[in-house]
């Protein structure tokens, strides 16, 4: 795709497509646990809240019908983001309806259903950007993914338990949908360009589906590879599934916990992300997952330490704020990688393949995490997710190679 669109403007469209996400799955994951936690919901049945992303985890089954449809009047991407977006708003505002709160059934019905279309606009912004961004700016271009990401998460977790905590149920949602609708601006606004003329393929998305795993299958390493997007983010996400009920349990309000996410977490969350972006093409990109993932390790240990004792607010803040930045540049360097590895004709399909997997494995964790809490209590906990982070570091000492910035 052949684009006159400067590198900062790119970079901005990314930046709120990704924040678009980011609104809803942040209420969802990590607003939602601390309100449940309130109500007295156990640790198991939060953690099996996190099921509800699994179109998150599956996505790559109509990725290639993705790749291969679109709209030659409203753009091959854009034609895909746009309306999903405002579904997305118009069932967030929806929920702001009925008086008072809405019934559990229905909360549930509809993070399944949010998860649904942002999965799905997941995978046309992905193939978005594989198109837009040279191999000089996918640095730059995943570190504003996670950025833009991260801080849609902030503002929908912890700035709307703030919201939440003064004004209540139907204020917050109706603030969730606007900042979801000025978030669409930039992406209505945008004239996507046209698409190189490809060769007509008449065989069924299935068959690409197919043909896109074969691919993945007898690529040099990709077993290697594979184990490493799983395990990777997966004692990250076993960490943070219990967080925000670990935050709730020693003793801090709702205030206080939209603080630490809203204004801490958003802070250090997007320095983070583009930090690390900046810093992968320099470092590379074996040393960039070494050194990032490290960070990642230790700081997933420091929850571990402060659950051990009675951790005042600063101390509690400290760690929250070395956990979000070290997150953000682990994560804008294992994104940097999977874009890397995408054929051009198919990059919506391959990215969302790997993208899948990451997900899949992050929502697992998330999942048990609760049992796992319960369990080994919130110390064990940490100290186990921080080991599964140290393992992935490890791994990738012993199977990523420098040689042009693969496995």
């Amino acid at each position: 795709m052949k684009t006159s669109l400067t590198t900062p403007w790119k970079l901005g469209l990314l930046t709120s497509l990704y924040l678009s996400q980011g609104l809803p799955f942040g209420f969802f994951t990590q607003a939602l646990p601390v309100l449940l936690r309130e109500r007295g919901l156990s640790l198991p049945a939060i953690g099996l809240t996190h099921l509800l992303a699994l179109p998150w985890a599956l996505k790559f089954l109509w990725a290639p019908w993705m790749d291969r449809y679109g709209s030659a009047r409203w753009g091959r991407r854009r034609g895909y983001i746009l309306p999903l977006q405002l579904l997305s708003a118009a069932l967030l505002l929806a929920l702001a309806l009925p008086e008072g709160s809405v019934s559990m059934a229905a909360l549930m019905g509809a993070v399944l259903l949010v998860n649904l279309l942002a999965a799905t606009q997941d995978v046309a912004t992905d193939g978005l950007a594989v198109e837009l961004l040279t191999p000089p700016e996918r640095g730059w271009g995943n570190g504003i993914q996670v950025a833009g990401y991260r801080v849609g998460m902030i503002l929908g977790g912890g700035l709307m338990l703030l919201v939440f905590a003064r004004l209540g149920w139907r204020p917050t949602l109706l603030s969730l949908g606007a900042l979801l609708l000025v978030a669409t601006v930039p992406v209505a606004l945008f004239r996507e360009p046209a698409p190189a003329e490809r060769s007509r393929d008449t065989s069924s998305p299935w068959r690409w589906l197919g043909e896109s795993l074969l691919h993945w299958r007898h690529r040099p390493g990709v077993g290697a590879w594979f184990t490493l997007l799983v395990l990777f983010k997966a004692g990250e996400s076993l960490a943070t599934g219990m967080v925000r009920t670990f935050l709730v349990d020693v003793g801090l309000g709702l205030a206080q916990v939209g603080w630490m996410l809203g204004f801490l977490g958003f802070t250090t969350g997007l320095l983070g992300a583009v930090a690390g972006g900046a810093l992968v093409h320099r470092l590379g990109q074996r040393r960039a997952l070494l050194v990032f993932g490290t960070l990642q390790a230790v700081s997933v240990g420091l929850y571990a330490l402060a659950a051990r004792g009675a951790s005042p607010l600063p101390v509690l803040a400290f760690v929250c704020g070395v956990e979000h930045l070290a997150s953000g540049m682990a994560t804008a360097a294992l994104f940097t990688g999977m874009m890397d590895v995408c054929r051009p004709e198919h990059a919506a399909s391959d990215y969302t393949v790997q993208a899948s997997l990451v997900v899949l494995a992050t929502g697992g964790a998330a999942a048990v995490s609760g049992w796992s809490a319960q369990a080994l209590g919130y110390a064990g906990h940490f100290t186990l997710a921080a080991a599964v982070c140290a393992l992935a570091v490890v791994w990738v000492a012993l199977t990523v190679r420098e040689k042009e910035s693969r496995w």
